[in-house]
């Protein structure tokens, strides 16, 4: 059995919706964000989460570090289920437990310094170190995120620093405290392109010199299969399709996946391969659709006449290779 660094079993994360006043015998209706997710992630790799905005991929990484609460289920650290800790125990395992957010612009506080930015989880924690020793840390951690002078960063504000400048901050004050798992919140989509690349090998270079495990969060499948060793995809909160990077490239086993890699900007992935445009909407959180979720714009169910099991019940996640899972009735039948 692989032993997991972090792991959620069933996870579900529900939303109370408000609607209006409360009145008596209104019931009321919640937003089923994340709806019974199961997966672990082995120490030192990177576990990229791919799917749709609304898809839950955020919230799932916020749950795994308790910075939203679960509605059931569990998330195990080193073993350990954390949703039955708190206080004392928790703030000492959060201290391995980091989050890099989407937003360099709006993560960091416009009214402290870099300095003080990256000295504070130092303090929170309560590190017990003396000013030069602070210092220390906090140089330290901008020059290995390649901020140079660090005396002079570190006296700037975020508003003095470019995009880029500000990621690599977000990133050095993740690292402050040397955590082992990182949960990277679309990391590089509010950056320029030409500077994306650099943040990509930084982080890179950050995994391979700390022993580093990331659970990368993105959008973007081909930026998944590039940086990740396994590939997890989420739609509406459910997990459809986990597998190596390039088993879930070359031989998606979802419909949902195959539209996806089917637009990959690269010609030469699949000699005559068709791209497969996604019809409708996605359907609402707070009303799924019966039995498979991606039924209303599957096109193998209306390829295959629209069968009825698809509609009767919900596809379980099930083993279709060795160590490749997905979530579909009709897997043998795709292309």
């Amino acid at each position: 059995m692989i032993a997991h660094l972090a792991a959620v079993k069933d996870l579900q994360v529900h939303f109370p919706m408000r609607e209006g006043l409360p009145l008596p015998g209104k019931p009321s209706r919640v937003i089923r964000a994340v709806d019974g997710v199961t997966f672990g992630i082995q120490t030192g790799e990177i576990l990229a989460m791919v799917g749709e905005s609304g898809c839950g991929k955020t919230t799932i990484g916020k749950a795994i570090l308790r910075l939203v609460q679960p509605t059931s289920g569990s998330i195990f650290y080193q073993g350990e289920d954390i949703t039955q800790i708190g206080g004392a125990r928790l703030r000492a395992m959060r201290r391995q437990m980091q989050l890099i957010f989407q937003d360099p612009y709006e993560s960091l506080d416009p009214r402290q310094s870099i300095f003080e930015i990256m000295a504070e989880p130092l303090y929170i924690h309560n590190e017990g170190l003396s000013r030069p020793e602070v210092e220390a840390r906090v140089f330290g951690a901008l020059e290995a995120t390649g901020l140079f002078p660090p005396g002079e960063i570190a006296r700037r504000y975020p508003h003095h620093l470019s995009g880029g400048q500000r990621q690599r901050v977000a990133i050095a004050a993740a690292m402050i405290l040397e955590p082992e798992f990182i949960v990277t919140d679309e990391p590089v989509s509010m950056l320029d392109v030409s500077i994306r690349a650099e943040i990509l090998k930084l982080m890179l270079d950050l995994r391979e010199r700390k022993n580093l495990t990331y659970l990368f969060i993105t959008h973007d499948l081909s930026l998944a299969w590039m940086i990740a060793s396994r590939i997890l995809v989420l739609y509406l909160g459910k997990v459809v399709e986990l597998g190596e990077a390039n088993e879930v490239i070359h031989h998606a086993w979802h419909p949902y996946t195959q539209a996806l890699v089917s637009v990959i900007p690269l010609p030469k992935l699949r000699p005559g391969r068709l791209q497969i445009v996604l019809e409708g909407e996605t359907p609402s959180p707070l009303n799924f659709p019966a039995g498979c979720r991606f039924r209303p714009r599957c096109w193998l169910w209306k390829k295959l006449g629209q069968p009825s099991e698809c509609e009767a019940s919900e596809p379980v996640l099930r083993e279709v290779s060795e160590s490749h899972r997905a979530a579909c009735h009709f897997s043998d039948r795709l292309p």
